[in-house]
């Protein structure tokens, strides 16, 4: 009798788990794909919900929220598309907040190519740069920020080899169908180093702080997963991996 109590109470138990557990819709800017990827792990092992997440551009994550897209929670790659859903009635008031700021990088699958001073972009050492579309991707817009400021914007355009988003960028320099690439450092670095090839991380002031903001969107209003998911990402367990993937906190 006593075992079939504890193995009733069990069933309850297991039956309340899993109605309280729910699932969130997640669009994630294509440079932080490394990083969910272990923080989702880690949210669904802690609380039991589980992150769906789509990655791509933030530009046209911004389109597809605007057509009525069923996200739940956007991680853009930068401040001002949250923003701007949050003042046209598609995100929570007051639900917006820094998850990481990015660090550019310039960076090659070849060992001995990118000086750590970035004089490569002036030599004749390379065919192919390739950039992030700078209309989509605020990864693509600090990129090109960059080439003005150091005065080879013009030189370089007749190279560049443009990615949809920072994901595609990456593959292109990765392949080897681009020399070199301009792409997020969480790409490149994990646990304190580079992973592989040749890299000089961009200086901060060389561009606009890449401030990347998370924001409960309207589909995500009444979500529990939704509204756990920011809280997960505020918490330490969050902050140590994306401090690990390079981003600044």
């Amino acid at each position: 009798m006593k075992t079939l109590r504890t193995w009733h109470l069990l069933v309850l138990g297991l039956a309340a788990a899993s109605v309280q557990a729910d699932e969130v819709q997640v669009a994630v800017a294509a440079n932080f794909a490394g990083p969910m990827q272990q923080i989702a792990a880690g949210f669904e092992k802690g609380t039991g919900h589980k992150a769906l997440v789509s990655t791509g551009a933030t530009g046209k994550f911004y389109a597809q929220i605007k057509n009525g897209a069923p996200f739940q929670v956007l991680l853009a790659a930068d401040d001002e598309t949250p923003a701007k859903l949050e003042a046209e009635g598609l995100g929570v008031k007051g639900s917006r907040f820094t998850y990481a700021t990015g660090r550019l990088v310039l960076w090659s699958a070849k060992e001995d190519l990118v000086d750590q001073g970035g004089k490569v972009l002036e030599s004749d050492r390379f065919n192919k740069i390739a950039i992030a579309n700078p209309k989509l991707a605020p990864y693509g817009a600090a990129a090109v920020e960059t080439l003005q400021r150091l005065g080879l914007l013009s030189a370089l355009e007749p190279k560049f080899v443009q990615g949809e988003n920072i994901a595609q960028t990456y593959q292109f320099a990765a392949t080897g169908n681009a020399d070199l690439g301009l792409v997020a450092l969480a790409q490149v670095w994990k646990e304190g180093k580079l992973t592989k090839g040749s890299a000089w991380v961009v200086p901060a002031d060389l561009h606009s702080p890449i401030r990347q903001d998370a924001l409960l969107l309207a589909p995500g209003a009444d979500s529990a997963a939704a509204r756990a998911l920011l809280k997960y990402l505020q918490g330490d367990a969050a902050r140590a991996v994306i401090r690990a993937f390079g981003y600044d906190l």
